[in-house]
């Protein structure tokens, strides 16, 4: 039977948030830890990878040990970019056919956001979890003035878990040029198709104090 693999990536500096994110207190346990709890329990995922920024590898260590992570198989210290910090924990994944990447500030993850992932990706090799737009979105020139309305019902806000066939991350990765916010469009530049399915609303990504905020209320909530 096909191993999955996930790597969670919460390595980086939060500047935008100004203080640790990925540590930070949600109902009681550290944001990280939301996510890696659901991948500890859902039977798809045979091994995690952990990658984190530099100072915070002692922590992670203590956090997997209290917390009885038994499949976590790697804890790794992540790079300047996150395509850097991906392509560390790829490293890391050895025999398995699928790789789950998740960022570990999105703390909301589910066992259907996992498994729904993998069904799709056995489609075309490639999936991402992404929801529509609710807002009308415009494209601005350099000096703020509208060039034009985009249509809103062809676009996608994507969200993790991307879940990608080992061997063509890895085959993309290899022939990384550039910057890039996500692993689907690594996967996108090197050729392959990607499917989008059906992500949440909820799966929301904490990246400033207004976010960890409505994350508290949701986690209490849970």
């Amino acid at each position: 039977m096909d191993r999955v693999a996930a790597i969670v990536v919460g390595a980086g500096s939060a500047e935008r948030m100004g203080t640790d994110k990925i540590f930070a207190g949600l109902a009681g346990k550290p944001c990280i830890a939301w996510p890696l709890d659901v991948l500890q329990g859902c039977r798809a995922i045979n091994e995690i990878i952990l990658v984190l920024h530099k100072d915070k590898m002692e922590t992670g260590k203590k956090m997997v040990a209290e917390r009885g992570l038994t499949k976590v198989s790697a804890i790794c210290e992540g790079g300047r970019l996150r395509q850097d910090s991906v392509k560390k924990g790829l490293e890391k994944v050895q025999g398995c056919q699928w790789v789950l990447v998740h960022d570990g500030a999105r703390p909301f993850l589910t066992g259907k956001l996992i498994d729904d992932g993998i069904e799709a990706a056995r489609q075309t090799g490639a999936a991402v979890a992404a929801v529509p737009v609710k807002d009308t979105v415009k494209e601005v020139d350099g000096e703020g003035l509208v060039s034009r309305t985009l249509e809103r019902g062809l676009l996608r806000v994507v969200q993790t878990p991307q879940v990608f066939r080992a061997d063509v991350l890895k085959q993309a990765y290899l022939a990384i040029n550039g910057e890039f916010t996500d692993d689907a469009a690594v996967v996108e530049r090197a050729g392959y198709k990607v499917k989008l399915y059906p992500g949440d609303y909820r799966n929301i990504k904490i990246t400033t104090p207004e976010d960890l905020l409505l994350a508290e209320i949701s986690a209490r909530s849970r």
